[in-house]
């Protein structure tokens, strides 16, 4: 009798180790790996601002960016001209300037 319990009490365990990995692995395919491609994709966003593009904030301030620097960006908001400077992990989503559609000069 001895060994029928400890094999149920060892089937049991490696019962409780699959249901433990099976639920490791889907929260890395569902948490884990969607944030760090998002993470990439943010910093590819950020590492391709170009003067001239529209930025949003993650604070919801829109505005041209007029000047960049290492970390930082300036952004030039409204018609007054107010000129503000935000780390460029401030950015929400940014809008590229198309010069395609721009009309021709004479």
């Amino acid at each position: 009798m001895q060994f029928l319990t400890t094999t149920a009490t060892t089937q049991g365990y490696m019962s409780l180790f699959f249901t433990l990995g099976l639920m490791i692995v889907l929260l890395y395919f569902m948490i884990y790996r969607p944030q760090k491609k998002q993470e990439k994709k943010d910093a590819e966003m950020r590492k391709n601002l170009e003067i001239g593009d529209q930025v949003t904030t993650i604070g919801g301030v829109i505005g041209r960016v007029v000047a960049i620097k290492d970390d930082s960006f300036v952004l030039e908001t409204g018609s007054d001209r107010v000129k503000i400077r935000f780390t460029k992990t401030a950015i929400g989503a940014v809008e590229k300037l198309n010069m395609d559609d721009a009309p021709a000069k004479k």
